[in-house]
């Protein structure tokens, strides 16, 4: 039977008994990379700056990558071409998974590993195409009260964060492209010069019973001047979208400048 080539042990977890009893539960935890090697998901992903600069299999050395497209030279972490890949078959409780592409994921990984200030903007971003306004403002407090030594992003640069490994896209880019107006207006309201009159009264009246306040002056750029790695700020890509975003279009809110 196959065991992990990083932890010598079983492709499996055990994971908490639902029965109330004292027997233990076993689940499968099988990530088999295209050379035939198998790994468990975390021993993998344990790795995965390794992985994601080398693109080669941390046992047995073999190439991993689909395509010949490999990792930027400027940026090792982000993929130099489209269309690379590296395929597993992944078998866990839900089933197998055949020629699963876990790529992206290790690139996050590595990412992430090598700027751990970016977790809660990733984070962040999620809630901005989610539209999880409740959830957005109080990631924002928390980064105002944050303490310690370890790295972090204050309110500021989060609102504003650009994901490399998302097209350089804001929080504002993902919540037109998601169609989250609520969130729209939430980060209008704290990161645009947009006047307070622009505002619909149901976003105002948001704003307030959640205690959120304008800022009198913006400590750095208007979001709506951002832009993509297109070129692109939120406002263009509202105007691609069409459709639900024609009143706001035309209102000009999304306009820099507006």
């Amino acid at each position: 039977m196959a065991a992990c080539k990083i932890c010598e042990q079983p492709l499996t977890l055990e994971v908490d008994d639902e029965d109330g009893t004292d027997e233990k539960q076993f689940i499968p935890d099988d990530l088999k990379l295209s050379c035939g090697c198998h790994f468990h998901w975390q021993c993998l992903f344990d790795r995965a700056a390794e992985l994601a600069i080398s693109l080669k299999c941390p046992s047995c050395d073999s190439g991993l990558a689909a395509n010949v497209a490999g990792p930027s030279v400027t940026n090792p972490f982000l993929q130099s071409a489209p269309g690379a890949a590296i395929l597993t078959r992944y078998t866990n409780e839900g089933g197998v998974q055949e020629n699963y592409d876990i790529l992206p994921e290790i690139t996050e990984e590595a990412y992430l590993e090598a700027n751990p200030e970016a977790r809660p903007a990733r984070a962040y971003h999620v809630m901005c195409g989610e539209g999880d306004v409740g959830g957005i403002v109080e990631l924002l407090r928390d980064a105002e009260q944050a303490e310690g030594d370890e790295p972090t992003m204050n309110a500021s640069q989060l609102i504003r964060y650009q994901d490399p490994l998302g097209d350089s896209k804001t929080g504002l880019h993902l919540a037109v492209e998601k169609g989250q107006e609520e969130t729209i207006w939430l980060l209008l309201w704290i990161a645009s010069t947009l006047p307070t009159a622009a505002f619909p009264a149901p976003a105002v009246q948001a704003a307030q019973a959640m205690g959120i306040s304008r800022p009198s002056t913006l400590a750095s750029e208007d979001i709506r001047a951002l832009t993509d790695n297109q070129g692109r700020t939120a406002e263009a890509v509202a105007a691609q979208i069409g459709g639900i975003w024609t009143s706001i279009l035309e209102s000009g809110a999304l306009h820099p400048g507006a």
